[in-house]
């Protein structure tokens, strides 16, 4: 058994928290845990498996927190492992967290659960929001209802959660049954399955059936006081007005983007990453030449493993920054409406509106644009903008873009740098479409969207999810660039007689061979070979990897050092080797082909194997190759 999996031993009290999206089930797990927790996968799937651990009343409780789901009719993953997990495994307690103030909507699942022989302990979380809304639940009427045991919580009060451990370790759900008007409804679903009545025709009396349960649960416990128009309502008035929503979405974004990779998240990371290449690799290099070991383990370590490792700890900063500022405009009901807003514009690029988020993520790093594929609700919809996203311009293709810009366009660079940006998103758009239609045409894309109350943020919940995305950005993708740092090093430095020049490496020898690839897109020479190739170890290595192969020694990577990177380089004779129309087409090539490393391992981790890895790896190079060739060619054609 795995070792995260609710164990359930006499010492040990094995607890479930379901229910629906945006209840604050998250949350209350949060609050009783705290960082005893275990992040993975459900076995097969990409989904956050998460299980923690705490103490009460000399008992030790285990709690799995499920994924959030509005039914459990096992159609989307998230469904299929609840349904799954609840039937299959023995546990104390299944606490069915319910939105207070959406109580209707929420207590479908409970009579779901119920109907399948699920004992419940119904959880009235938000219990402050809907008496703010005029809600009040008595509880002593709802347990009578349904016959199952029935309690209030503020799932961002700690001392409302805390209280939560008293009846979690004071509840026998043995002492429980569905009272007589659940099992009378239990009675009319089986009687409705049993019909020779179609299977629309059954689901739709079933679904009538269960509101009608739930209404007159509702009419015995609930009562509704108008207070007029919350916040939300009048917030929304603004934020999700149909004609200034999309502006507004427009500059929050603009102000992530700028808190991630200007004013916050980039000065972390520069400064990491002097502290890194600079600094800690002096003293590294120092160290070692003291010590008296060979040259050729000096290089490995600074030039292979320091070089290696460092180029994925200064993305860190980038992304613990970015997924801070989502994970707290997710808090705050948001993310609700940007997927809202969106949707008819994404329903035209073959996805639905939460699909937006990825996208936008693209144009920092590829690597949380594929790890924010998680939030969407299908399979098809996870699977093809896992597919899409790495088409975008990210932080790292910009520097070869700019350097080609200013070497070959230099009274056009800005607008021949917005096309790098426009082709690919009309590709990701392209692709998306064909993908949607072909590879993943088997699965269907789904819009569920219940808008949550505006709120303010559960710190300790936001800072919390923003360590097991980061942490895992960290762990996962670390490993795989550092790797391929230290492959590079050693194809760089060697042929199979032993040490060598550059010219002379496996590497230059690779490079040739992939230059055969581009003898008709105007760069097929082994230097332009060898940087691409590099460039999947990482994009940002394609500008340095040119300049080290041209005898440019100290080529910047930063965007706004191109111009001088490409007097130094126009220098060198590497304008030789390229036209004006054989650099556009390489920009091109640069722009869509293969990802990097570390997103492939990224790709491999959330799609789930290393097939798509591949495929994604493969269907790219391809559609680069076509392109850029297309472009070359045409372009001769038209005489430029």
């Amino acid at each position: 058994m795995d070792r995260g999996d609710v164990v359930n031993t006499m010492s040990t009290l094995a607890v479930a928290l379901t229910g629906n999206p945006n209840v604050g089930k998250s949350t209350i797990f949060n609050e009783l845990t705290g960082a005893r927790q275990k992040i993975g996968n459900w076995p097969g799937v990409t989904v956050d498996k998460k299980v923690g651990y705490t103490r009460h009343n000399d008992r030790a409780i285990s709690i799995v927190d499920l994924p959030g789901t509005y039914s459990i009719n096992a159609r989307s993953p998230e469904e299929k492992i609840v349904i799954d997990y609840l039937l299959n495994n023995k546990l104390d307690l299944v606490v069915d967290v319910v939105d207070s103030s959406n109580l209707e909507r929420n207590l479908f699942l409970t009579v779901q659960l119920l109907e399948q022989g699920i004992p419940v302990l119904i959880d009235l979380n938000m219990k402050d929001d809907a008496e703010r809304r005029g809600i009040k639940v008595d509880c002593r009427k709802m347990e009578d209802a349904f016959g199952m045991p029935v309690v209030e919580s503020i799932g961002r009060s700690s001392k409302s959660t805390k209280k939560l451990l008293d009846v979690f370790t004071g509840t026998v759900m043995d002492n429980y049954e569905p009272s007589d008007r659940v099992k009378a409804h239990i009675a009319k679903v089986e009687e409705i399955k049993a019909s020779s009545k179609s299977d629309d025709q059954k689901n739709e009396e079933i679904i009538e059936a269960r509101y009608a349960l739930i209404d007159t649960v509702m009419a015995d416990a609930v009562t509704v006081n108008s207070v007029g128009s919350d916040m939300s309502e009048k917030m929304d008035k603004f934020l999700a007005n149909g004609i200034l929503a999309l502006p507004i979405f427009l500059g929050i974004m603009y102000a992530v983007f700028n808190i991630t990779f200007e004013w916050i998240g980039q000065p972390i990371a520069d400064a990491l990453d002097a502290a890194i290449n600079e600094d800690f690799l002096d003293f590294a290099k120092e160290s070692l030449e003291a010590a008296g070991v060979a040259d050729w383990m000096v290089s490995l370590v600074c030039d292979g493993v320091i070089a290696g490792v460092g180029a994925v700890l200064t993305f860190v900063p980038l992304i613990f920054v970015l997924f801070f500022c989502l994970s707290f405009l997710d808090g705050t009901g948001y993310m609700a409406r940007i997927a809202f807003i969106m949707d008819p514009i994404m329903r035209r690029c073959g996805l639905t509106g939460k699909g937006v988020m990825p996208l936008m993520m693209g144009f920092g790093c590829g690597v949380p644009a594929v790890m924010g594929a998680r939030a969407l609700d299908s399979e098809k919809d996870r699977m093809v903008s896992i597919m899409v996203t790495p088409f975008l311009t990210c932080g790292a293709k910009l520097p070869i873009m700019a350097l080609f810009a200013a070497m070959f366009f230099p009274d056009n660079a800005a607008n021949i740098v917005f096309s790098m940006y426009i082709i690919g998103v009309v590709m990701a758009i392209v692709a998306a479409k064909l993908l949607g239609s072909t590879v993943f045409k088997d699965g269907g894309s789904t819009f569920l969207l219940e808008l949550p109350p505006y709120r303010m943020p559960d710190m300790k919940t936001v800072l919390l999810e923003t360590w097991d995305k980061g942490k895992g950005y960290l762990v996962k993708a670390g490993t795989i660039i550092f790797a391929a740092s230290v492959l590079l090093w050693v194809l760089s430095n060697y042929n199979f007689d032993g040490p060598c020049e550059i010219d002379e490496s496996i590497l230059a020898t690779l490079g040739s061979w992939m230059s055969t690839l581009f003898v008709f897109h105007g760069f097929d020479t082994w230097e332009a070979g060898a940087a691409l190739i590099s460039g999947i170890m990482a994009k940002e290595t394609v500008v340095a990897t040119i300049g080290i192969l041209y005898g440019a020694a100290d080529v910047s990577t930063e965007a706004e050092d191109a111009i001088e990177t490409a007097d130094t380089l126009l220098k060198t004779g590497m304008a030789s080797s390229f036209t004006a129309l054989s650099a556009f087409a390489f920009m091109i090539f640069s722009q869509l082909y293969t990802p990097c490393v570390t997103a492939l391992g990224t790709i491999k981790k959330e799609a789930g194997g290393w097939k798509w890895m591949g495929f994604s790896a493969v269907y790219m190079f391809v559609i680069a190759w076509v392109v850029s060739l297309l472009v070359y060619q045409i372009g001769r054609l038209l005489g430029f």
